[in-house]
């Protein structure tokens, strides 16, 4: 009996120590988006591109041999839900990497955990203060709202219009899109005459938008995200404001067109090229992953890839690009991350620095139109 049972437990010894040795280990990184609440239309593309790509890169074998382990929690859009739950992928998911959060909110809300943590992160939002100053561990995809401001403000010198009323959100990103709205315009000879703000659940900006009317402003620059910019899209056709309305690249996807329906046509706004990778010369040096992302998003989820989840086909393909040259750990990761020189994304083209986590230049952004519920290129 007792030999029977020893050579059970031996048996049942060399399966589990076989099956171990079948499970090889995987790379754990963790990825917060706001795939429900107010800021879906961020996370729920950003969430599906991020499964897409692992799983394309789990099929052609993994990264030196071992699959990514993805590990995705919903933020809500909730700052205390996004630090609580970053906690968890440090603490007990034990992640070498992070990617997201959605919004600028919460990104600045859990820097100081992965900064002690040692874990890098990667965000997904734009809000310059998220990489500026420079944080060791702390690295972003979406374009500086610093550059989406510069492209509309070109465009206003160029056709020689310096009056300028601004409509902002109350949050993160429209707190700074004003500032940037503020602090470039005398570089381009513009003033600010109307400044005024909204909150993220208003549904009604029509008293904001008399007073402009009623400005010297010869241009509107609106800074939010869905759903406010479409509200303000319909207050200005039905209250008749001639002047010409720019958005700002927060609303930069097919979504926003469907909120404002007939109210966004002849909008203008910065965006990455992704919405128009078609319409790009084929010597754009984004134009061969645009196409990739946007082809496989499409037959993935059957709907248009976007600006958005070009934000997380980026965090992910920087992440490959670091493991495969200095190995999966936290700190390898975070010092090849800093050393990535022009990758062709879907945001743009990145160079990082020790100086520069942000890696983005102007050319990161096209001025867009929005002409029969599409968007064209502004020349």
């Amino acid at each position: 009996m007792g030999h029977r049972l020893l050579s059970y437990l031996l048996a049942a010894v060399f399966m589990l120590s076989g099956a171990s040795a079948f499970a090889a280990p995987t790379i754990k990184i963790g990825a917060l988006f706001s795939v429900t609440g107010p800021a879906a239309f961020l996370g729920e593309p950003e969430r599906n591109t991020a499964v897409m790509v692992v799983d394309q890169i789990n099929k052609a074998g993994g990264i030196k041999g071992k699959k990514i382990e993805l590990i995705v929690y919903d933020t809500n859009g909730d700052a205390t839900k996004a630090k609580q739950l970053v906690n968890k992928l440090i603490k007990n998911d034990k992640v070498s990497a992070i990617i997201g959060p959605s919004t600028t909110g919460e990104s600045m809300a859990i820097i100081n955990d992965v900064e002690k943590a040692g874990v890098p992160l990667i965000s997904c939002a734009a809000g310059i203060k998220i990489t500026e100053p420079v944080k060791k561990w702390v690295f972003k995809t979406a374009q500086n709202d610093s550059l989406a401001v510069a492209r509309i403000y070109e465009y206003l010198q160029k056709n020689r219009l310096n009056k300028v009323a601004i409509l902002t959100v109350s949050d993160g990103f429209g707190q700074s899109g004003r500032e940037q709205l503020k602090a470039q315009a005398k570089k381009y000879g513009i003033s600010v005459v109307s400044d005024d703000t909204y909150g993220p659940k208003d549904t009604d900006m029509s008293p904001q938008l008399t007073k402009i009317r009623g400005s010297k402003a010869q241009a509107l620059i609106c800074w939010g995200t869905n759903p406010g910019p479409a509200v303000v899209a319909k207050n200005a056709r039905q209250l008749g404001l001639k002047m010409p309305v720019f958005m700002s690249h927060g609303v930069s996807s097919k979504k926003f067109i469907q909120l404002a329906g007939d109210a966004a046509e002849g909008l203008k706004l910065p965006s990455g090229k992704v919405i128009v990778a078609d319409l790009l010369p084929a010597s754009d040096p984004q134009k061969k992953s645009l196409m990739a992302f946007v082809n496989d998003y499409k037959k993935h989820y059957r709907a248009e890839g976007d600006h958005f989840g070009g934000h997380a086909w980026d965090a992910v393909m920087l992440l490959k690009g670091a493991i495969e040259r200095g190995g999966d750990t936290p700190a390898a990761i975070r010092d090849q991350l800093e050393k990535t020189r022009q990758f062709h994304g879907i945001g743009g083209t990145f160079t990082f620095t020790s100086q520069d986590h942000a890696g983005l230049g102007k050319d990161a952004f096209v001025l867009v139109e929005v002409k029969n519920k599409d968007w064209v290129i502004v020349k």
